[in-house]
């Protein structure tokens, strides 16, 4: 089978490209001497997972109790389940950790810890918990200094839960434009992480996971004494954003959304495409970076750019319209030719999808890998 033998639109990986991308993050995280633990919120694919953990020491991280479910049940026995846990997602857990998985959770909340520790004894574990500590993005955790830490950890020396560390996340790195910006962003985040680690020890709490991690400072900070393990996931695949602020080059990105020609305006140097913003997501983040790529760069068949700087210049549900500075070859355009669209956010792109179409460098499907969605 062919990508031209696909409906349209569906999800096109690059297998080759994943390749490059898992191997330059984990060269990146490894000549500093700490863990790499994948992010598989982006990819929740259990044969990415494999290719990310190879080699590594073989701990994951996901975003939702789904994927937690989906991945222990593929074998991943280490998961970090990086979103506040609330009291009533706890009996889930338990149920995993029955299954043979160490799953951490994580809470910045005094109460949240007393109310963990307190389900633990009802249902007869000890959660594994993180602290989560704000180093600068001002959405999840408590400041490294904040007296809260302490109170928290207090409460997780209760029987039905165990302290294992604190966890942090640079997420504001994607605010960056240059190299030296995320590096100071990345050893914010290395000082917070480390700080909040040495209060805890200095009031004699076991602190034996210190995680930090985004793709940007992952790849390119210099300095990660401290620090356990670091936590990326858009990596893997790459996208528009994160070649605006230098995390993969463009020829790297994986993902592409498949899609036809519906409809075309030579009048107005512009065509239609079956790729909206269901499709594509309504993600615009390079708006605010130098080169707007609108809802999407447009490549070719097999991913070339030969329409220029072809994009997706506006996104209804189901359409997507198609503009480019120069003057676009509509006679290799006609109805039903096929695109690729090189996603802004690949996370959010591939969300609204159930499997990739998996091609290595051609056109020909290699394989088809299912991905875990809901929550």
């Amino acid at each position: 089978m062919r990508l031209s033998d696909l409906p349209t639109p569906c999800l096109v990986l690059d297998r080759g490209r994943l390749e490059h991308n898992l191997a330059v993050m984990s060269q990146a995280v490894r000549r500093h001497g700490v863990a790499l633990r994948p992010h598989l919120k982006t990819a929740k694919s259990a044969e990415i997972g494999r290719m990310a953990v190879a080699g590594e020491a073989g701990g994951v991280t996901v975003s939702t109790l789904a994927e937690a479910r989906y991945f222990a049940a593929n074998g991943f026995k280490d998961i970090l389940y990086a979103v506040g846990i609330v009291p009533a997602k706890l009996a889930e857990v338990a149920r995993l950790m029955a299954g043979g998985a160490v799953v951490h959770i994580i809470t910045d909340d005094p109460a949240t810890a007393r109310a963990i520790a307190a389900q633990g004894v009802a249902l007869g574990v000890s959660f594994s918990v993180l602290v989560e500590i704000d180093c600068g993005e001002a959405r999840g955790g408590i400041p490294a200094g904040s007296p809260a830490l302490l109170d928290i950890a207090r409460m997780l020396a209760a029987p039905g839960a165990t302290l294992s560390g604190i966890m942090t996340h640079a997420g504001h790195s994607y605010a960056c434009r240059d190299l030296a910006a995320v590096q100071a962003v990345a050893e914010a985040e290395r000082v917070a992480a480390v700080t909040a680690a040495e209060r805890l020890r200095a009031e004699g709490f076991a602190c034996p996971i210190v995680s930090a991690g985004s793709t940007p400072t992952a790849l390119h900070g210099t300095n990660w004494q401290g620090v356990t393990e670091l936590r990326a996931g858009v990596y893997m695949f790459g996208d528009l954003f994160q070649a605006e602020i230098g995390s993969n080059a463009l020829e790297d990105i994986a993902l592409s959304v498949l899609s036809s020609v519906i409809g075309r305006r030579a009048e107005e140097n512009r065509f239609l495409i079956d790729a909206g913003a269901l499709a594509l997501s309504k993600d615009r983040s390079t708006e605010a970076t130098p080169h707007d790529r609108g809802f999407g760069l447009v490549r070719d068949l097999l991913g070339r750019p030969a329409y220029g700087e072809a994009k997706v210049l506006r996104a209804n549900q189901e359409h997507g319209i198609v503009a480019a500075a120069g003057p676009l070859d509509f006679a290799g355009l006609p109805i039903g030719a096929r695109v690729r669209v090189l996603p802004n956010h690949a996370c959010l792109t591939a969300a609204a999808y159930d499997r990739y179409h998996v091609v290595d460098g051609g056109d020909e499907i290699v394989a088809v890998w299912e991905r875990v969605n809901g929550w």
